[in-house]
């Protein structure tokens, strides 16, 4: 008979087939460590197996020869050699036994790596400009990857290279170095290269303008642009500048141009009416004009009907001329223009027009002039008539009658007097006395006097006063002769000074100005205010004052009422000085005003939707909304301006509280908007997380305004928020069951 169990293969264990058939190979045991696989399951029985008696029984039970051989083991090691020939191996290798194989950390480095030794231990790092493990990865950084701004500074390119990088100026720009490439660590940036320091740059009749990282290119005075447009660059336009030129002089009716004339910007030339026509004035200048153009000239030169000749001057104030009449009427009027300058300073200029209607053809009229005075008379027909104006100058005698103590004065030089005897002595030698006065009409107790005498034997001297600037004066002189005196009396007012007597100003405390005086020692001035304020986040504010303060001080100072988060000039001119001093200042921003919002107290019902109102900048610009989220027991401590409570995943804890919402100024309507706290939605950068049960909650709604690197908040407590005495109950029954 067959046998119903054929024979096994050497090598192949048979075991229960499917459905418990037997027959069916399976795959022997490992016998040993395959590489890149882990030890089989055998393998680690053997390191692991225990010892003892137990398990030496288990080992008879199992077939074994107390070995831990069995029938299924045959062939192989006993796990107890496998245990002495690992320990034999470890013994070797840590006592540096010949043949012992130990592993050299620094020869596993990476090329681009550096073996480095740290409390006895080895390690490889990267070198600088490489990132990875040391070992199996040391890869290039990009660190250009940020951007050329960041990494190289403004107005450069970056370019990687392999463990490191380089910068480039752009063009226009040229590194403080003096480098074509440079690393921006040793403080080297790129700097506006001044292209205009070439000369000839813009071409023939050009003018460089240096720019940002360029140039612009504009003609001179006397050129004009041609074939482009101004301004231009010479390597992208095809402009020129040309030569002005006006060309031709206009022509005028009747006239002619005297003399020779170029047509070049700047040039003149003059016109004159022809014989037998004149015009008032007489001849008249043409420009040659930036535009290219003459000035057309204001030259009408009309046909003469009347010409006047022979004038002279007869009994010292009479005069009398002759016509030659053209188209004559029966009569004529003449208009009679007369100007006089007096030698007596007093009332010392006469000007006047006197109508003359005659038919004669040698008029003549007599004039009431001043004595001792130089008249200058031009005399000539009114219209309809036309005719050139006949002008005589002439001197009238002095009046016999003056005697010798009267005298006048007259303003030579501001602070000087002029002073003019009508006596005819030559030679003698009078005394005068002067007696000053000033006052200044913006300060009550202000006076300047002052008195002297003066010498002279001249007949018109002339005294130079020490006067204070911005001061109105009276002077009252005396001549000093016998039997009697004559006094005259003048005014003078004179000028603020030109120089400047406000110096060192400065700003402190924010809102304070100090300055130094160099006004007049002991005496009072008053200083002019004149301050406009305005802010760039608040178009409709407009602030200006105007006020004065009057002080002796050298070193004034003063505190001004301004407003905070406001740009202000400020105008301060002291009354004796000509020119104000302008300074600019900024005052700091204060505390936004208080959030508007109605408080709530909320036992484990639903929170309220918090209704967000926009705040008036008042005192600065309003940058942040805030909805922060605070464990109640912080309510009274937290400060306003905190910046502890951060992004709701970032809170490890719930120690400091979160910030749930945040809304830029800008974001908020002008009417109103709400919120509902817990939504689960982002406003900003930050998560308004669903609050947790069981927790008391204070919620805060606070401003922030942000300027010039100051920052100010304000805060109001919206809600608190308590849960409910169930919920506290729940949870406590809760924690004793598991307990």
């Amino acid at each position: 008979m067959n046998d119903p169990f054929p024979a096994r293969r050497p090598g192949r264990e048979e075991g229960p087939g499917p459905r418990g058939l037997p027959g069916t190979p399976r795959r022997p045991p490992l016998s040993r460590k395959q590489p890149g696989r882990p030890p089989p399951r055998d393998a680690r029985r053997l390191i692991s197996a225990p010892r003892g008696p137990q398990a030496e029984s288990r080992v008879r039970r199992e077939g074994g020869d107390g070995m831990g051989r069995g029938p299924r083991d045959a062939g192989r090691p006993s796990r107890r050699l496998l245990r002495f020939l690992l320990l034999f191996s470890l013994a070797r290798s840590a006592t540096g036994a010949p043949g012992a194989d130990v592993l050299d950390v620094c020869a596993t480095c990476h090329e681009h790596a550096t073996c480095q030794e740290r409390q006895g231990k080895k390690f490889c790092i990267c070198n600088y400009g490489f990132i990875g493990n040391g070992r199996i990865q040391c890869v290039d950084k990009n660190e250009c990857q940020f951007g050329a701004t960041v990494v190289c500074g403004n107005h450069t390119s970056c370019h990687n290279t392999l463990g490191g990088f380089y910068c480039i100026c752009l063009e226009g720009f040229q590194a403080t170095n003096n480098n074509k490439t440079f690393i921006p660590n040793d403080g080297t940036f790129c700097k506006d290269i001044d292209e205009c320091e070439v000369s000839g740059l813009c071409r023939h009749g050009g003018r460089c303008v240096n720019t940002h990282g360029s140039f612009e290119c504009y003609c001179m005075d006397g050129y004009l642009p041609k074939n482009g447009p101004e301004p231009f660059h010479p390597a992208r336009d095809a402009t020129s500048c040309t030569e002005i030129d006006c060309g031709t002089p206009p022509e005028v009716s009747n006239g002619y141009i005297i003399g020779n004339y170029t047509s070049r910007l700047g040039s003149q030339v003059r016109y004159a009416c022809r014989e037998g026509f004149f015009s008032d004035p007489e001849d008249t200048v043409s420009s040659c004009t930036a535009l290219g153009m003459w000035e057309f000239p204001k030259l009408y030169c009309q046909e003469i009907t009347t010409e006047i000749s022979n004038v002279s001057v007869f009994n010292n104030t009479c005069i009398r001329w002759q016509i030659i009449p053209g188209r004559m009427h029966s009569t004529t009027v003449y208009v009679i223009y007369i100007k006089g300058q007096r030698l007596d300073p007093v009332e010392s200029a006469h000007v006047k027009t006197v109508n003359l209607t005659t038919g004669s053809w040698t008029p003549e009229v007599c004039l009431e002039l001043y004595q001792g005075a130089n008249y200058t008379v031009s005399i000539s027909t009114a219209p309809p008539g036309r005719s050139v104006p006949a002008i005589i100058e002439f001197q009238t005698a002095e009046d016999d009658l003056l005697k010798d103590g009267i005298f006048s004065i007259s303003i030579f030089n501001e602070t000087c007097l002029k002073l003019k005897r009508h006596s005819r002595r030559v030679g003698s030698e009078r005394m005068y006395q002067f007696q000053v006065l000033g006052q200044r009409w913006y300060l009550d107790n202000f006076y300047h006097a002052t008195s002297f005498n003066f010498t002279t034997r001249e007949r018109a001297p002339v005294v130079c006063l020490h006067l204070y600037p911005a001061t109105d004066y009276t002077v009252n002189v005396t001549l000093l002769v016998s039997p009697g005196q004559h006094s005259e009396q003048i005014t003078v007012t004179t000028a603020p000074a030109v120089k400047q007597i406000i110096s060192n100003i400065s700003v402190f405390n924010d809102t304070c100005l100090r300055w130094r005086s160099k006004k007049i020692a002991d005496l009072e001035e008053m200083y002019l205010f004149h301050i406009w304020g305005w802010r760039w986040y608040q178009e409709e504010f407009a602030q200006e004052m105007v006020f004065n303060i009057t002080t002796s001080s050298w070193a004034p100072e003063i505190c001004l009422d301004l407003q905070p988060g406001t740009n202000y000039n400020v105008s301060l001119l002291a009354l004796s000085s000509e020119r104000p001093v302008l300074v600019s200042l900024t005052t700091e921003i204060t505390e936004p005003p208080l959030p508007e919002v109605e408080f709530f107290t909320v036992h484990g019902g639903p929170l309220p939707r918090l209704r967000l109102r926009k705040i008036k900048e008042k005192n600065g610009p309003i940058s942040s909304y805030q909805v922060l989220v605070l464990p109640l027991a912080l309510q009274s401590t937290f400060p306003c301006d905190s910046e502890r409570a951060t992004s709701f995943f970032s809170n490890t804890t719930d120690a400091d509280g979160y910030v749930a919402a945040e809304l830029l100024a800008k974001d908020v309507p002008d009417d109103a908007m709400e919120i509902s706290v817990g939504d689960r939605l982002y406003y900003g950068k930050y998560y308004n997380a669903p609050l947790k049960r069981g927790n008391d909650y204070c919620i805060i709604l606070r401003i922030t305004s942000e300027w010039n690197k100051v920052r100010r908040c304000s805060c109001a407590v919206w809600a608190q928020v308590h849960p409910s005495r169930c919920s506290r109950w729940w949870v406590l029954d809760w924690a004793l069951w598991l307990l």
